[in-house]
């Protein structure tokens, strides 16, 4: 495994495993374990995934010491306030079975994540979060947020993938010192990324997948990522993207996929942004 060190010193694995969309218990419970025996060491979840108690007993039971572990979880926008976020935090800890967080991520620029922030920060300096950040801020946003906050954001978790490759976003990103994590790496299926005739050419060259070309993609750019999958032999395939390297040619003709906006989520749209004010994670 190789790792990224973020602007307060702690290394983050540049490879994790993500939950989205498992939330079934014990499916998710032996979808970790199976992860973290096949060598992932990050594991990613979220309040809104409804699976932090599954995720919490397979590290229970992984055999794997917690120090040796990377777990992110995230705010959701219902808990959007200062107060809103303590509380947050400290049901998160519950669920996980743990003391301490390696990463928290506000889930959306939504509701008063800047109190929500507040309290993050104030939690970081206690030493219950290890490191903090946040997901989905697009550059206006996150150089907004950058400019006011104490505590610059370690990591800003977004959708990047051969089709929507934000390098804009990336730049902004390096130029206040946060590491760019991210969600959908295999584009959540579309474009047909898994035989994609551009990707699967690349991998030849390399005698790699192209699922595996598209992570080793993200990582050349100094992206972290954190592919999902329930099925232990795609796990290890994911895992194994560190022993070949992406030619600048090669990297220059995955470049021309990019269709600059988004397939899957759209931010701007009023509709999803009062869909995810409505959905709630807890009573």
């Amino acid at each position: 495994m190789e790792f990224t060190t973020l602007s307060n010193g702690v290394k983050m694995p540049l490879l994790g495993f993500g939950v989205f969309q498992v939330p079934e218990h014990d499916v998710c419970e032996k979808a970790v374990l199976d992860a973290i025996a096949s060598g992932y060491r990050l594991i990613d979840t979220a309040a809104a995934y409804m699976n932090e108690e599954a995720v919490g007993a397979a590290i229970a039971k992984c055999g794997v010491p917690r120090e040796e572990l990377f777990v992110t979880t995230k705010l959701w926008v219902q808990d959007a306030s200062y107060e809103g976020a303590k509380a947050a935090v400290e049901r998160s800890l519950k669920k996980l079975g743990m003391d301490y967080l390696d990463l928290y991520l506000i889930h959306q620029p939504m509701g008063d994540y800047y109190g929500a922030y507040r309290a993050m920060e104030e939690m970081y300096k206690e030493g219950k979060l290890k490191a903090i950040g946040v997901c989905n801020f697009y550059p206006h946003v996150l150089t907004d947020f950058c400019e006011t906050v104490e505590i610059k954001p370690m990591v800003n978790q977004v959708e990047l993938h051969p089709f929507f490759q934000q390098e804009n976003a990336l730049g902004i990103m390096k130029e206040y010192g946060v590491v760019p994590e991210a969600w959908g790496p295999f584009a959540e299926g579309n474009h047909g990324i898994f035989t994609h005739p551009v990707l699967a050419a690349i991998g030849e060259k390399y005698g790699k997948t192209p699922a595996q070309v598209a992570l080793r993609w993200n990582v050349q750019r100094g992206v972290v990522v954190i592919p999902k999958s329930v099925h232990k032999d795609r796990m290890e395939q994911n895992m194994d993207v560190f022993d070949f390297e992406i030619s600048d040619d090669d990297m220059k003709e995955i470049s021309k996929l990019d269709l600059g906006h988004s397939e899957i989520v759209d931010h701007s749209n009023p509709e999803f942004v009062k869909m995810l004010h409505g959905l709630k994670v807890h009573d």
